[in-house]
C-alpha cells in the first residue's frame, strides 16, 4: 500500500497541521504564498493574538528599555564616549547574531512532527507567507524571555558598568533589524542602499533560499561564503 500524501488545509489553523508533512515540510515552506493577509495559526484566540505583532510595537517597547539600561551604565560611571563605543560594539555583535541565528537555527532542516511544528512557528511561517505583515517582527513576549539569559550572560563576561550598555547596543541592533526587515518586505525604498537590501532579501525568499542570510547587511555572507551569485554568473556556469 502507498501512504496517502498529507495535504495542508489553508482554511484551518496551520500550526498543528504542518508537522504531518514530515520530510515534505521543507519543500512546502519554500513554496511561498504571496498575500498580505496571513493565515490563522491557532484555534484559540489567545494564542493567535500572541503570534501577531504590529511592526511599530518593536521600537515603542524596546527603545525605552535601551535608554533605561544605558542610564544604568551612566549611573555606574561610564562616560558618553565610552557608552557610544560599547553600543557600537553591541550593534556589531547583533549583526553576527542576526546572521548566525538566521543561517543555523532559522534554516535548520526538520522532518519530525514536533520539529516541523516548532520550526514553522520560529521561521517557516515567514517563508511560507513572506508578506504577512503581522508576523514579520519577533513577538515582544518571546524577546523578553530571551533577554533574561542574555542579561545574565553579559553580567558574567562584562563589568557591572559595561554589561547594561552592551545589552543596550545588542537590543538597539535588534530593533534596527526588525524595523528594517519589515520595511524591506512592505516599503518601496528609493534610496540606493535600501533598494539593494530589498532586492537582496527578496532574492533570499524567492530565488536562492540557502544564501543571503544577512538582513541589515551582506557583511557576514561575504565573510562566510554565503553571498548569492548573480544571474549572470549562474548563466556562465551553465
Amino acid at each position: 500500500m502507498v501512504a496517502e500524501r498529507f495535504t495542508v488545509d489553508l482554511d484551518k489553523p496551520l500550526v498543528f497541521q504542518v508537522g504531518h508533512l514530515g520530510e515534505e515540510y521543507q519543500e512546502w515552506i519554500h513554496q511561498p504564498i504571496v498575500c498580505v493577509e496571513g493565515p490563522r495559526f491557532f484555534q484559540s484566540d489567545f494564542w493567535e493574538f500572541l503570534t501577531r505583532t504590529v511592526w511599530w510595537a518593536i521600537p515603542t517597547i524596546w527603545l525605552p528599555v535601551v535608554c533605561y539600561v544605558l542610564s544604568i551604565s551612566a549611573a555606574r560611571g561610564l562616560t558618553f564616549p565610552q557608552m557610544g563605543l560599547i553600543v557600537a560594539f553591541g550593534v556589531f555583535t547583533w549583526t553576527l547574531l542576526e546572521y548566525t541565528l538566521h543561517r543555523f537555527l532559522f534554516h535548520i532542516e526538520t522532518k519530525s512532527y514536533w520539529a516541523n511544528t516548532a520550526h514553522y512557528l520560529l521561521h517557516g511561517c515567514h517563508h511560507k507567507h513572506p508578506q504577512d505583515g503581522l508576523r514579520l517582527v519577533f513577538p515582544p513576549t518571546a524577546t523578553a524571555i530571551l533577554l533574561v539569559p542574555l542579561w545574565k550572560l553579559l553580567h558574567l563576561i562584562a563589568t557591572p558598568a559595561t554589561a547594561p550598555a552592551m545589552l543596550g547596543g545588542i537590543l538597539f541592533g535588534y530593533v534596527m533589524y526588525d524595523c528594517t526587515h519589515f520595511y524591506l518586505h512592505h516599503g518601496q525604498p528609493k534610496e540606493p542602499t535600501f533598494k539593494h537590501l530589498k532586492k537582496y532579501h527578496l532574492n533570499h525568499h524567492f530565488r536562492i533560499q540557502d544564501k543571503g542570510y544577512g538582513i541589515t547587511s551582506s557583511l557576514w555572507d561575504r565573510v562566510f561564503g554565503t553571498l548569492p551569485g548573480t544571474k549572470a554568473a549562474q548563466k556562465k556556469k551553465l
